[in-house]
């Protein structure tokens, strides 16, 4: 901070004649009776507002589709509708499945008992063998086709299992509660599995996802890692399209794995609880939080000029006279600056920058704090 100041101010000496050298000749100057507004700057404390264009989704967001190929036969829900997990939404042609059912159910029952034949034998041949009538190498062959039965058994029931899972899958049901979106293929429709038939979204609760850069990304990493208390990540609000506040504040819980590549952002997760189902996936809003800002100055952006990416001030001494004076901003928010280079009682030219040169003498009238305040609107950042 102290190079900067240096630097600033052989930056500000240098500023001098280029200002003088910008005059333009009969240009506006201070005339010796004018008053200039000044302004004496004081530390305070504020609640500093970010936001951030938010990406809002529900909770849980579904798309149905069906497992096998058909016709819708029934469409049992409505558009919008609410509905609960497990209830029917959909019915699918189901004949040629429920066939289906029946034969692999038969095979399965003939594969049983061919199995039931194939132990008697093997028992039969085994009593054979123990009497010494037949050769034990047959009772080895019939323990082997026991065991080609047995597997065709196992075969069939899957079969059998498949068959039934395929005659459920034509009624399709909700995977859990929440909103039917819109129903692109009524009764009729031959669907398979590549339709989407709607959407279900749980909107029971709301995520908004909004992105920072890297450097907000360690401060906010920082200040949930230390506990620390100026980022109120439990207590953030939502800005909705028509300029309200949503009445209830979110929660941080989560952020991506890793950064964007192409944009150097990394997203950041809001978790809103949504109980009069107000909010729907994909509206648009703005995150809100409040940054606690302790011991800094406050610079209204009119008192301010810049030159080669620096801003500087006007200070003015018990003398009247003005000097040249860089600052590095920290934020800055609608009509002024944040900042911690000011020492307490600085006074600073208020408006008027414009007329003035470094050096200049100037007859002042000060301008309150709370007259400033008033008219940069602080009131609502005061802690």
């Amino acid at each position: 901070m102290k190079q900067h100041c240096v630097k600033g101010t052989v930056l500000a000496l240098a500023a001098i004649g280029f200002l003088a050298s910008c005059q333009p000749e009969g240009g506006t100057t201070v005339r010796r009776n004018e008053t200039i507004p000044v302004v004496v700057i004081n530390p305070t404390d504020i609640e500093f507002p970010r936001s951030y264009v938010a990406d809002i989704q529900a909770v849980q967001f579904v798309e149905i589709k069906p497992k096998v190929e058909g016709f819708v036969q029934q469409v049992l829900v409505d558009e919008g509708q609410l509905v609960q997990k497990g209830q029917p939404l959909f019915k699918l042609s189901s004949e040629n499945y429920a066939e289906a059912v029946k034969e692999a159910e038969a095979n399965y029952r003939q594969a049983q008992v061919e199995l039931e034949m194939a132990n008697y034998e093997a028992d039969r041949v085994g009593r054979l063998v123990d009497k010494e009538i037949i050769s034990p190498i047959r009772l080895k062959q019939v323990e082997k086709e026991r065991e080609v039965v047995s597997m065709k058994v196992e075969q069939a029931l899957a079969n059998f299992q498949l068959a039934r899972t395929n005659y459920a899958y034509t009624t399709i049901t909700a995977p859990f509660t929440g909103y039917i979106d819109r129903i692109p293929y009524k009764v009729g429709s031959l669907v398979n599995p590549t339709s989407l038939l709607t959407t279900v979204s749980d909107i029971s609760e709301i995520f908004a996802y909004y992105k920072v850069n890297e450097s907000e990304y360690l401060q906010l990493r920082r200040a949930q890692l230390q506990g620390d208390k100026n980022r109120q990540l439990d207590n953030i609000e939502l800005i909705l399209s028509d300029g309200s506040v949503y009445p209830y504040r979110g929660v941080q819980e989560a952020v991506e794995g890793d950064f964007e590549r192409g944009t150097g952002s990394i997203a950041f997760r809001v978790r809103f609880p949504n109980p009069e189902g107000l909010l729907k996936h994909g509206v648009t809003g703005k995150i809100r939080m409040l940054t606690s800002m302790d011991h800094i100055s406050l610079i209204p952006q009119k008192s301010t000029f810049e030159i080669q990416d620096f801003t500087y001030v006007y200070l003015v001494d018990s003398t009247g006279t003005t000097k040249v004076r860089s600052f590095t901003p920290i934020e800055r928010y609608q009509n002024y600056y944040v900042t911690q280079d000011f020492e307490p009682g600085t006074t600073i030219v208020y408006e008027g920058v414009q007329t003035l040169k470094d050096g200049m003498k100037i007859k002042i009238d000060t301008v309150s704090a709370k007259e400033m305040e008033e008219e940069l609107k602080l009131d609502n950042l005061k802690k």
